[in-house]
């Protein structure tokens, strides 16, 4: 075999080693990429965020209806005139209703008549912390108001605890002099709190 046949073998088969290098890189590296780029696509995608939604007042001839879509129930229960007297009697009232402070999230927990789904009490202001009131710890300010929060019953049948809120929430009201708000910031009415307990 001659020099120049040696170098025409030589070329055509980087030829076929570099074809044959190109279909392993498009059949493995390529389609990895696209799922890579996928995945990316994918993650940077607005994300669907479920609201908490308050349920929609009903028209006033309509029948109230139960809104199965609400993860949560929240009553806004705003003082008249916050004061450390105030502070005490909502110390107090927690005493009576049996709460229990949560040091972690800093909420105050009432067992109801389901204690595997606790009526939550917060700040009705941001962070939505309160001090141990049982220990004598006063936060910077005085409490201005106060959230209560419960997550509605999986079966209608357990409905008591939505019974419970409605009427803590309308206790808290006269107690303190306060308005009470739902999610909207408007102020509750008696469809509100029937559609809760409904």
């Amino acid at each position: 075999m001659d020099r120049t046949t040696t170098i025409i073998l030589l070329a055509f088969a980087s030829l076929i080693l570099g074809a044959m290098a190109t279909a392993i890189f498009i059949y493995v590296i390529v389609p990895w990429q696209k799922r890579r780029r996928a995945a990316k696509v994918k993650a940077a995608a607005p994300k669907t965020i479920k609201v908490d939604r308050p349920p929609e007042q009903p028209e006033p001839s309509s029948p109230v209806k139960r809104t199965n879509n609400v993860k949560q129930h929240s009553l806004f229960i705003i003082f008249d005139q916050p004061s450390n007297s105030s502070d005490e009697r909502l110390t107090e009232w927690l005493r009576e209703k049996n709460a229990h402070y949560d040091p972690l999230k800093k909420i105050y927990l009432i067992d109801g008549e389901q204690p595997a789904n606790p009526i939550t009490i917060a700040n009705a202001f941001l962070p939505g912390e309160l001090p141990d009131l049982f220990r004598d710890e006063h936060g910077s300010e005085t409490i201005k108001g106060i959230s209560l929060i419960v997550k509605p019953p999986l079966r209608k049948r357990r409905n008591q605890q939505m019974v419970i809120f409605v009427e803590l929430a309308k206790e808290a009201a006269t107690l303190f002099n306060a308005n009470v708000l739902d999610t909207k910031h408007q102020s509750a009415t008696a469809e509100t709190y029937a559609q809760i307990v409904d």
